[in-house]
């Protein structure tokens, strides 16, 4: 359609009307520019998007491998004291008859104990009993036919050497009512020997755990946890009840042997 003459108003110029391929190509400039600005502002969002999370068992620190050994170690001394244990023992026909009997007999040990040079912090009354007799009648009843009194005591002999005359001393002032129950050997402090016991047994469990570690082809690293189980001493000697005739006992003493066991865990490198 051609287009109508345009006619100039007096003192204005003329224009002319846009053409409509210069129209077209603004069109085109403006949507360009309104593209690149939301491009541009969701760039950042694409951006912030967080990744994809890595697999647990890379992001899981790896555990380390470990050993568990128990280690054993004992360390050995002579003995410097003596545990004894002796006593008295009576029967007689009446409770009454009983107890003064024992309490007598009972007398005359600790007045020997303390002549023998024992202190009274070292002796201990243990038991204190009363019990009746019975003895069977021919209709099969029983009867009561007297009265047992008995008491013992723990006597601590600080100079071992004397440990056999003390108790042959014993022997001697009760009579026919002393009773020798056993005699303990023992070292006073036990720190010193458990503690070389404790050292034997770590460097046992250390030798263990190292060759554990050679034989899996690893290395041996820090120790994890370590713990000690019950001290145990073996082999105390004991003396079985004995007859009150023997004027002094002869006693071997021997050794005091303290073992120590320890259970140790272990990294491997």
């Amino acid at each position: 359609m051609p287009h109508r003459p345009v006619t100039a108003l007096p003192g204005r110029p003329v224009t002319a009307l846009p053409d409509r391929r210069a129209r077209a190509a603004r069109l085109l400039a403006a949507g360009a520019v309104l593209g690149g600005l939301l491009l541009g502002a969701a760039a950042p969002a694409l951006a912030a998007a967080p990744e994809r999370s890595a697999p647990r068992a890379a992001a899981r620190a790896e555990t380390p491998a470990t050993v568990t050994v128990t280690g054993s170690g004992s360390a050995s001394a002579a003995p410097d004291l003596a545990l004894l244990s002796v006593g008295v023992e009576v029967t007689k026909a009446t409770a009454k008859e009983a107890m003064a009997a024992q309490t007598a007999a009972a007398e005359a040990l600790l007045a020997v104990l303390r002549k023998e040079g024992i202190e009274d912090r070292d002796i201990r009354t243990d038991s204190l009993a009363l019990t009746p007799v019975y003895a069977q009648t021919t209709g099969g009843e029983s009867k009561v036919t007297g009265y047992q009194a008995s008491q013992t005591f723990s006597v601590k002999v600080r100079e071992i050497d004397r440990t056999g005359q003390v108790i042959g001393a014993v022997n001697g002032a009760t009579g026919d009512a002393g009773r020798v129950n056993g005699v303990v050997f023992d070292v006073a402090d036990p720190k010193e020997l458990r503690a070389k016991a404790r050292e034997a047994a770590y460097k046992d469990a250390y030798e263990k755990a190292s060759q554990h570690a050679r034989l899996s082809g690893h290395r041996l690293g820090r120790l994890v946890s370590l713990s000690e189980g019950d001290s145990l001493r073996p082999g105390h000697g004991a003396l079985p009840s004995m007859p009150a005739d023997e004027p002094s006992v002869p006693l071997a003493p021997g050794e005091i042997q303290e073992q120590v066991t320890v259970s140790a865990v272990y990294e491997l490198l």
